[in-house]
């Protein structure tokens, strides 16, 4: 009989080391919302207009996506103790600056290299519990009690941003955070388990730069188009050229031996489509929450707590969906039908969203709306990153799934900038009713027609696209992307 390997010895203080990744990832989570609530009283504070707000919110998942695929070579190279503990150091130093800013410029800034230190956080976390949890059954343990975290962070925020902004500041909702990263960064010290760095591993930085400057310029131009028309060169100047770095981008990875983003992934057209999926869900929520948030305080006058409070059916209406879909219905259902059926429940949210009017209420219009977008929502995620995620090499499972996370991040980023420019224009060419409020809310209904619209088209993409294959039952979960620690990078060695 053949004698099996030995199985490595688990690291001893695994589950208290649980407690800081945890709050690393709870952080990363909690600043893609916390902040949205927190939005109309800093523009008041802060004195930016309505063209830029969005920057807020992209200045944030823009750098998350564009050095996400970067931040686990970080990890590899320093080691993933000091990535983690230099990731926590940098977040809180970026959180204090934005917190503390005294100008929209300075907050923007401060946000973007939050984004920055959130891209070598989460990489860093996830290959943190494959690394320290050798047995199956407690890896499993560990990995739920990390999705439960990070499920949970964006349904925190919106709560926790809208106490915060009533109660003390917004500021705080900022602020919060360097408590939770110092705290974190403490107790890592003595509770992480120490890890050799590797010098030898390359960093693909003139790829990882070409990636992030290339979505900055779509979401410059596509920021600008709030206040100059789409004919206008300062919006499609930079969104030309933008596309050019992207392409440049494209180039580079399909020359390179051992590139950043095997391009090898969207042959598939299953997963390519499944990305599309997945990028447009985001769009959905994160672009319309933005809008609802200001059409709750604006137009309505509610208060922050309140309005974080409104959003709670969203949330449930998505742990609810995710829940029934990957423990029933994935089983049993083609991947094409669950997603098909997703994007068309949104699209039927964001449809009811598009008839605001002043007349409209929560109970009619808007939380059935929610309930909608969250049960498709719900119903798309699950099955698209198991789509994603099945089929591939074991050297690019990691880097299927954190090119998920991308899409996210990306469909987030212009997903809001695109959005809110429409609704400004909307509301800018307004001629109906004299009441400002009327003149608002026919911007963030313009808003949710596009958005409808777009996803009826990913509805017909999303049937011709996908496969009839049912979705795998071992893939990673939506929360992130394990493994990638052990993915190849441009000019890797093996």
């Amino acid at each position: 009989m053949t004698d099996q390997p030995p199985m490595p010895t688990p690291f001893p203080g695994r589950w208290r080391a649980l407690g800081v990744i945890a709050v690393a990832q709870l952080l990363t989570a909690l600043d893609a919302t916390i902040v949205n609530i927190a939005l109309p009283t800093a523009q008041h504070d802060l004195g930016f207009g309505d063209g830029q707000r969005q920057w807020v919110i992209t200045a944030y998942t823009l750098t998350f996506a564009g050095l996400l695929l970067i931040g686990g070579r970080i990890a590899d190279r320093l080691g993933r103790r000091t990535a983690l503990l230099g990731g926590l150091g940098g977040f809180a130093l970026a959180s204090a600056v934005a917190g503390l800013a005294p100008s929209f410029e300075v907050l923007v800034a401060g946000r973007a290299v939050q984004g920055a230190f959130a891209a070598v956080l989460a990489p860093t976390a996830l290959s943190s519990i494959a690394v320290m949890f050798t047995d199956g059954r407690e890896r499993g343990r560990a990995f739920a009690t990390y999705g439960a975290v990070a499920s949970s962070g964006a349904i925190v925020g919106l709560v926790v941003g809208g106490a915060l902004t009533e109660l003390v500041s917004w500021r705080w909702c900022l602020l919060v955070n360097v408590l939770f990263a110092l705290g974190a960064l403490v107790a890592g010290t003595r509770l992480l388990p120490r890890t050799e760095p590797h010098a030898d591993v390359p960093l693909p930085l003139a790829s990882a730069a070409l990636a992030t400057a290339g979505l900055a310029g779509l979401v410059y131009g596509a920021a600008h188009a709030a206040t100059h028309a789409w004919t206008d060169p300062q919006v499609w100047g930079p969104i030309v050229a933008g596309l050019a770095v992207l392409g440049s981008f494209v180039v580079r990875q399909a020359r390179s031996a051992a590139p950043m983003l095997p391009l090898t992934l969207f042959r598939d057209r299953s997963r390519a489509v499944s990305y599309v999926a997945i990028a447009s869900g985001v769009v959905a929520s994160f672009g319309l929450s933005l809008m609802l948030t200001y059409y709750f305080q604006a137009v309505l006058g509610w208060s922050p707590l309140h309005t974080g409070l409104a959003f709670l059916p969203l949330s449930a209406a998505v742990s609810v969906s995710g829940y029934a879909v990957s423990g029933v219905l994935a089983r049993t259902l083609p991947a094409r039908w669950l997603v098909a059926t997703g994007v068309t429940l949104a699209a039927g949210g964001i449809g009811l969203l598009a008839t605001l009017d002043l007349g409209s209420s929560y109970a009619t219009t808007v939380l059935p709306a929610m309930v909608l977008l969250g049960l498709g929502m719900g119903g798309v995620f699950t099955p698209a990153i198991q789509i994603v995620t099945s089929g591939v090499s074991p050297r690019d499972a990691g880097v299927a799934a954190a090119v998920a996370n991308v899409a996210m991040q990306v469909g987030s980023s212009l997903g809001v900038a695109v959005l809110n420019s429409i609704a400004v224009s909307a509301t800018r060419g307004y001629t109906g009713s004299p009441d400002p409020r009327a003149a608002l809310v026919h911007g963030y209904a313009t808003s949710a027609g596009w958005v409808a619209a777009a996803l009826a088209v990913v509805v017909v993409l999303v049937v011709a696209g996908l496969s009839g294959r049912a979705t795998s039952q071992h893939s990673p979960s939506p929360s992130g992307s394990a493994r990638l620690e052990q993915e190849p990078t441009e000019g890797a060695t093996r």
